[in-house]
């Protein structure tokens, strides 16, 4: 019920966005934050909330130097950064249970005044090609005058909470802080919906706030010491933002500029929708100062009230039961004999999932038409960005890509989430699974919608590989669940299959799919010179889906044979794309790999030879069916018998056959057949192409010396390896597919190279790395493949973690190296972490890669293949 759900930042969102042109950077910029009441969601430090996000709570700063107090994470936005939008600040996701029982955060506040406009000012003079200015450059951590603050949180019952605040002063000299622990309501009142009026009301009172909400009761926090408390309300700052006479007495930001400033811009009467307790701690140089707060509901509404809880010793029993009860399941959860440092990258994974969890509201419709209380949208809005998404509803705790960076939900971001939270929460993947595909979220066409920057982009189809997954790693037995994403992916395929199929050939288009700047142009835009781009990337996540689909049928037809017809037909789908990807264009047989082909308006076909990951993917494409199977489900078998018979064009995808270990029959279905397989394998294991130290890259090293360049209408485009962030603006230049190393891609790859490992089990060897002379199994390979991606976190024989920058500061000190973090994706050559700092979605498969090594036979189960 309450948990992290309150957003790291909800400045900067299309949903704050009212702009004429859509911009919504500017239009809720972080200095509005502060004094602008939110409309769809709330932010801030080490927050936490309920799950409707009625109440929020969270930390505000203050070091005596800064111009504002410090209430959430600052960061450049997506047109200041010279690599797009970008977090400036440091802070960890330190622990936390799948239930919130307990958890953990940190941050790193400097004592000096935090350089908020050198920040902006100098990487906005910075062009592409330079590494982004950092707040560790800035020098404002010298001398090592900054705090650590902690909270760790303990519930006592699923409302009451208690909280220990811990600041340690990191300097060689006496300090000051001041720490604001803040409870507020969001504000759903002032917009003029009916029956949304009623306004709550918090009493602060010595160091006590006493909060009444119609649909909470009555809650309370407590603080330990002698604190003032201050209250002030949860409304627009009119005058400072716009120069409006009218204006809230005690607005939002009131308590900010009466702390700060000193102003009388606090409630003398103690009431209001926003209050804070107000603490002064002096602390000696290396000494740390500890506050004890409890927050609890003390009556349901139009319930009798409940005993107050203490901050005595039933406090201490509390942090003290819930911490052991957390070691005692990361125990279980880890396999005996994992190393310690896997082990901690496992436990702060899990944590950045958890607080990863946020509380996501958004009406298209009525943030189409405005609200009744505020003026109406520009008249552009019916007819643009999300316009067509008038049906979709939000209002719920999803798993947020970056909290601070990407603080919505990416559709195929979600699916990988899901795969990692099934590890430790099944029930709550597969909620996050089905969410998607619910009336309020699906298009009435079928489409998943992509994020809220633009619904209706096109991201790969993983939702049934994900629920495949997630159905796997709960045990196998939720055949309702099965069966409830099918109903709902039977839609979204046939959209895909109408919608990304323009020739009617099994060969799909898509746009970006996800993967950004990959190609030579924007893949998403109008295509240089008239034409089709049929995809090698869009007609393996196809040929995947089908795949899919079908082992999900065969799952489902084992309890009810109405399930067999569906199989038949995805069996012969997945035949009919497999068979095109080799045979219409996207294979080329000189360079033994798969490219992009631009059909062209007159008739030519221009392959683009990027070796990219692209051409990679078709290796994800791949299932094994047993003898077992077609045994129990023979509608199956003789429909297959037929299929080959009539049909033996199309033997080579889905024909071959061995016998296992067992003495069972294997027949491999695959986009990518036996001979392609050791020619693409060839190009994706050698160290001059995408083989790294640390996992594989998305563009080929030799990309280096030979960028691939075409000219199209009169214009030159050009794909060169760029192994660290993008060198050019497409996707607004935040991430890069031309080299980097990312999770999501090299977790399916090496689970498509298990899936032919377990077609050709030893029989097969591939020389690994290419030209090194040695050979090894599949399975070999993708264990290897695993360890070069868990390297990633692990501390190497001098201490240092491979995706930590080198930085004279926060090199080799504990204080920055002994918790982690999750980047967006790593340098293709060094490992270093790019990109968003803290993608705990899908970067946090790396829990699952360790799980699966560790354990004692690591391969996984398949059901019903």
């Amino acid at each position: 019920m309450w948990g992290p759900y309150l957003s790291e930042r909800a400045w900067g969102t299309v949903r704050e966005d009212y702009s004429e042109h859509g911009t919504a950077w500017e239009y809720f910029p972080h200095d509005h934050a502060r004094s602008r009441a939110f409309r769809w969601n709330d932010d801030g430090l080490a927050g936490i909330c309920d799950e409707r996000q009625t109440f929020c709570f969270s930390l505000g700063l203050w070091n005596g130097a800064d111009p504002i107090l410090k209430e959430r994470i600052f960061g450049l936005t997506g047109n200041e950064g010279n690599h797009g939008e970008d977090a400036k600040e440091y802070w960890w996701y330190t622990d936390s249970t799948p239930t919130h029982s307990w958890m953990s955060w940190r941050y790193h506040y400097p004592q000096r005044e935090f350089p908020y406009s050198e920040l902006v000012a100098v990487n906005r003079q910075l062009d592409r090609s330079e590494p982004e200015y950092e707040l560790a450059d800035t020098g404002v951590f010298a001398d090592d005058r900054y705090w650590v603050v902690t909270v760790d949180y303990a519930k006592a019952s699923p409302t009451d909470m208690c909280m220990l605040v811990s600041v340690t002063n990191r300097g060689a000299d006496p300090a000051t802080l001041h720490v604001l622990p803040t409870l507020w309501f969001r504000n759903t009142w002032s917009w003029g919906l009916p029956g949304r009026d009623d306004k709550p009301e918090i009493v602060a009172d010595g160091s006590e706030l006493r909060a009444q909400h119609r649909i909470l009761g009555r809650l309370m926090l407590q603080g330990d010491g002698t604190p003032v408390a201050l209250a002030c309300d949860n409304e627009t700052n009119a005058a400072r933002l716009w120069g409006y006479e009218e204006t809230p007495d005690y607005p939002k930001d009131g308590i900010a500029d009466h702390v700060v400033h000193g102003l009388p811009t606090v409630n003398p009467q103690g009431t209001g929708t926003k209050a804070a307790l107000h603490y002064v701690l002096c602390v000696p140089p290396g000494e740390t100062a500890q506050l004890r707060l409890r927050l609890s509901q003390i009556a349901a509404p139009g319930g009798k009230a409940r005993p107050v809880p203490s901050l005595g010793e039933d406090f201490d029993q509390v942090m003290a039961a819930r911490k052991d009860e957390a070691d005692q399941y990361f125990d279980w959860l880890v396999p005996t004999g994992t190393p310690p440092a896997q082990a901690q990258v496992v436990r702060e994974a899990v944590a950045g999932l958890m607080w990863g969890k946020q509380f996501y509201h958004y009406d298209v419709a009525r943030w189409l038409d405005g609200d009744p209380a505020s003026p109406a949208p520009p008249e552009g809005r019916r007819f643009g960005r999300n316009s067509a998404w008038r049906h979709m509803t939000s209002f719920d705790v999803i798993s947020m890509p970056d909290p601070w960076e990407y603080p919505w939900y990416a559709a195929w971001d979600l699916a990988f989430h899901c795969v990692a939270l099934a590890r430790v929460d099944p029930h709550f993947a597969k909620e996050q699974i089905l969410l998607l595909l619910r009336d309020w979220y699906l298009h009435p066409n079928g489409q998943l919608p992509a994020y809220e920057w633009a619904f209706g982009d096109v991201n790969p189809p993983v939702h049934a590989w994900a629920a495949l997954r997630v159905f796997e790693i709960d045990g196998g037995r939720d055949y309702a669940f099965l069966a409830r994403v099918m109903h709902k992916l039977l839609l979204n395929f046939t959209w895909w299959v109408n919608r990304k199929d323009t020739g009617g050939n099994n060969l799909f288009e898509g746009g970006f799919l996800g993967l950004d700047n990959v190609g030579p142009f924007d893949r998403s835009a109008s295509l240089p010179v008239p034409g089709v781009l049929e995809q090698s990337d869009g007609t393996a996540w196809m040929a995947m889906y089908a795949l899919n689909l079908l082992e999900i049928s065969l799952v489902l037809a084992t309890h009810d044979r109405v399930w067999t017809d569906i199989a038949t037909k995805f069996l012969e789908h997945f035949a009919y794309i497999a068979n095109a990807a080799s045979h219409q264009g996207l294979w080329d047989d000189e360079d033994g790999f798969f490219y992009d082909l631009l059909r062209r308006t007159d008739g030519r076909e221009v392959p683009l030879k990027v070796r990219s990951v692209v051409g990679l993917l078709p290796l994800c494409a791949t299932t094994t069916l047993s003898s077992v199977t077609l045994v129990r489900l023979p509608e199956i078998a003789a429909r297959l018998r037929w299929f080959l018979t009539n049909r033996p064009e199309f033997t080579e995808v889905v024909g071959a056959r061995r016998i296992s270990d067992g003495g069972q029959q294997q027949r491999l279905l695959a986009v990518v057949g036996p001979e392609q397989l050791r020619r693409i394998l060839s190009r994706m294991l050698d160290p001059e192409e995408f083989l790294s130290d640390y996992g594989l890259r998305t563009l080929s090293r030799a990309h280096l010396d030979k960028p691939y360049t075409i000219r199209l209408g009169g214009h030159d485009y050009t794909v060169g390896y760029e192994p660290a962030e993008s060198n050019n603006g497409l996707f607004g230049g935040n991430s890069n597919w031309r080299g980097p190393i990312w999770f999501p891609t090299n977790y399916l790859l090496i689970e498509g190279i298990r899936h032919y490992a377990r077609f050709f089990h030893d029989d097969l060897l591939v020389e690994y790395p290419t030209r090194s002379g040695q050979k090894m199994t599949l399975d070999q390979i993708a264990d290897d493949l695993s360890d070069r991606l868990i390297s990633l976190f692990l501390p190497d024989k001098h201490g240092n973690r491979p995706y930590l920058p080198v930085h004279p500061l926060l090199g080799d000190h504990p204080d920055w190296t002994q918790h982690l973090t999750f980047p967006e994706f790593f340098h293709g050559d060094n490992g270093l972490g790019l990109g968003a700092t803290h993608q705990c979605g899908w970067t946090a498969l790396v829990l699952d890669l360790i799980l699966t090594r560790n354990r004692p036979t690591h391969h996984r189960p398949t059901h019903a293949r």
